[in-house]
């Protein structure tokens, strides 16, 4: 059994779905332990999570307290105890997964058990349209129904773990939610204070459920699936063992929701697994294959970000693991296994901090904002080292922080930004970022300016002054979305101005296709600096998300070079390539990680890696407070020269051929 005081998850893990139609016949027919056990042996596998019940409702277990829910066509009834049996034989891992919110049975039998809207309707797809997604209440009888299937696993089994799948906060307005909101005074007809009491309630239940588990098993790993981890676990974090970051490229998550994601969720301090999947597209996609550069890229990537790696698939209703997939699986994962070394217990060293508007959007769940996407496409882009943090974060630990776009400040935000910039710190900020909670003035002294209001010309141009437009010609600058107009205070530099066009486009005074050009007239600042704080009227990262203007990265990139002359890591390499630096403590070594596969927009709806574009001869300077004794290509071992300039490390990689490790070992 595991400790989850100090639970490791597995690196190579497979999230094993069998949702089954009740209609399809002869389930499991063909199922054999061994064969399947030795599949998953030979792909390298470590960790599989099956299943005791699914999102049709259907059990795969001989249930002696609901017999009625087992798998009707179900053939050998002991499907989920030769399963875990076998794959012990084999030294596998077998967590247990258990629907929650998703239960067509439950449904159509319990109808009141339903969350439902304010108007009295069921959350989900209609009954007459294909699929499992009307969400039951926890906060109903159903809990009970929940509890007493989990403690029959719990004596059933020997249980490894348990995955609970859809657990998600819903603004539920059934007459059990109302009851409870009525007793903490909550109005239950406000739809944001059914939202509000939904994050509250599913967090009750996480604790509830992992104390009535605790009663049976102290050991087990647990884990609450809503297909997001973000600021909406922390308060709830000792409820889980870990983190599992459900993220399937091609399945509506794309290919930033994860780096997104996890670089918030590795600083909350539990072990991490990000998921993706064996599909082409999405969940269910029987018979379908992800190309292998694609499945290394999402695998390498985990790594490099400090988790472990699970692929997920759908067993055959008739019980057979498809063997090509489990080749395409154990083609990646046996590169996963040579790699482990450089990745256990490995820490990310970054230097900036980015505060996640998602913490602040309290009426959306599994909500990543576009400026939060669009900070870590630059930051990526530029190999700067960084987390994504909250306010509760420990700010000391980075150079720099930001404040993209939508960061409201609260006084006691204020205050601990304040002691921050007092301490030595660095800050940049965006648009409405450093606005009060109720964007009347900024609420952060250190930015040096104070609000006069929207800015009256949208789009209007930046004009760069020297210091922020390195690199840039000296001329107009289309900002595209409406910023703001500051007003500087004093000792406030200004960088950059704006100028405005001959008018706004309206119906009555437009000029060409798309906006009017500029006029020449400057008339407000557009870049301010104070000290070690430099602020953009413009909301430069949603922009950069929408449509990638070059001169907004290049600007912000050119205000992070004034906060911090010399970041951890340069190469010369293209924007393309994706680098993070980890420490190993016990080994006393840093692992840098480079990984170049290129996503491409080749479908309509889903973007593809398919071809792995080598890069040769990259060059790499690395800025480290200790001493290096030697460096070489990793798992390879082959010694790289390097030499110290400018008390910076500087050597060159021959080759990277997708991915490539290099551990650089300290004196």
């Amino acid at each position: 059994m595991i400790n989850v005081s100090r639970f490791e998850s597995p690196f190579r893990q497979v999230h094993l779905d069998f949702h089954t139609s009740p209609n399809i016949k002869n389930i499991a027919q063909d199922f054999d332990p061994e064969e399947f056990a030795t599949i998953l042996e030979k792909a390298h596998v470590n960790s599989v999570t099956c299943f005791a019940r699914c999102h049709h409702g259907m059990i795969y277990y001989d249930s002696k307290l609901f017999p009625e829910r087992i798998h009707p066509h179900l053939k050998n009834k002991d499907l989920l105890k030769e399963q875990i049996e076998a794959c012990h034989r084999h030294n596998i891992r077998v967590p247990i997964y258990i629907t929650v919110q998703w239960d067509q049975f439950t449904a159509e039998e319990h109808p009141e058990w339903l969350a439902v809207d304010g108007d009295g309707k069921p959350f989900g797809n209609t009954i007459f349209e294909p699929g499992f997604y009307r969400i039951l209440c926890v906060n109903s009888p159903y809990r009970d129904f929940l509890k007493k299937i989990t403690k029959e696993v719990l004596e059933t089994f020997p249980v490894d773990g348990l995955f609970f799948d859809i657990v998600k906060p819903t603004p539920c307005a059934c007459k059990h939610c109302r009851k409870e909101m009525e007793k903490l005074n909550m109005d239950p007809s406000s739809f944001q204070e059914r939202m509000r009491y939904g994050f509250m309630m599913v967090n009750e239940f996480k604790e509830d459920m992992t104390n009535f588990v605790r009663q049976f098993n102290k050991e087990c790993s647990i884990f609450y699936n809503k297909g997001h981890v973000g600021p909406a676990e922390r308060p709830v974090k000792h409820s889980y063992s870990h983190f599992e970051l459900e993220s399937l490229p091609s399945g509506g998550w794309g290919y930033l929701h994860f780096p997104v994601t996890m670089r918030y969720v590795r600083t909350l301090g539990l072990d991490c697994v990000g998921m993706t999947g064996r599909f082409h597209t999405f969940w269910g996609d029987f018979h379908s294959f992800k190309n292998k550069a694609a499945l290394e890229f999402e695998c390498f990537q985990m790594l490099a970000l400090n988790a472990k790696c699970s692929i997920g698939d759908q067993l055959d209703p008739k019980g057979k693991l498809s063997e090509p997939v489990y080749d395409l699986i154990g083609s990646v994962y046996s590169q996963v296994e040579e790699k482990e070394p450089w990745c256990r217990e490995a820490k990310p060293v970054t230097e900036i901090g980015v505060l996640t508007p998602e913490e602040f959007e309290k009426e959306k769940d599994m909500y990543i904002a576009p400026s939060l996407m669009g900070i870590t496409r630059m930051l990526q882009e530029s190999a700067h080292q960084f987390d994504i943090i909250d306010s509760q974060s420990e700010f000391s630990k980075y150079k720099v922080i930001v404040l993209p776009d939508f960061i409201p400040v609260s006084d006691e935000l204020s205050d601990k930004l304040g002691n921050y910039l007092d301490n030595g710190g660095a800050l940049i900020a965006s648009f409405q970022s450093g606005l009060n909670e109720s964007k009347e003035y900024f609420n952060l002294k250190q930015l040096g300016i104070e609000l006069v209001g929207e800015a009256p010309y949208s789009p209007d141009f930046i004009i760069p002054r020297d210091k922020i437009g390195k690199g840039m010609p000296k001329t107009e600058h289309v900002m595209y979305m409406k910023g703001l107009e500051v007003r500087p205070l004093d000792k406030t530099e200004i960088l950059g101005d704006t100028a405005i066009p001959y008018f706004n486009r309206t119906w009555k005074h437009f000029c060409s296709h798309k906006h009017t050009p500029s006029s020449g007239v400057l008339a407000y600042p557009s870049i301010l600096k104070n000290d070690k704080v430099i602020y953009f009227i413009h909301p430069i990262f949603a922009q950069y998300e929408k449509n990638a203007p070059r001169w907004c990265k290049q600007l912000f990139l050119n205000a992070l070079d004034m906060l911090l002359p010399e970041p951890l890591i340069r190469h010369n390499g293209p924007s393309t390539l994706l680098v993070t630096l980890n420490e190993q403590v016990k080994e006393n070594r840093m692992i840098l990680h480079l990984l170049h596969y290129i996503p491409e927009r080749r479908s309509q709806d889903i973007d593809i890696i398919e071809d792995v574009i080598p890069l040769y001869n990259l060059k790499v300077s690395l800025r480290l407070p200790q001493s290096v004794k030697s460096i070489s290509c990793v798992p390879q071992n082959e010694n790289l020269k390097f030499e110290v300039v400018n008390n910076r490390i500087e050597f060159t990689v021959p080759s990277v051929n997708g991915h490539q490790m290099v551990e650089l070992q300290l004196k």
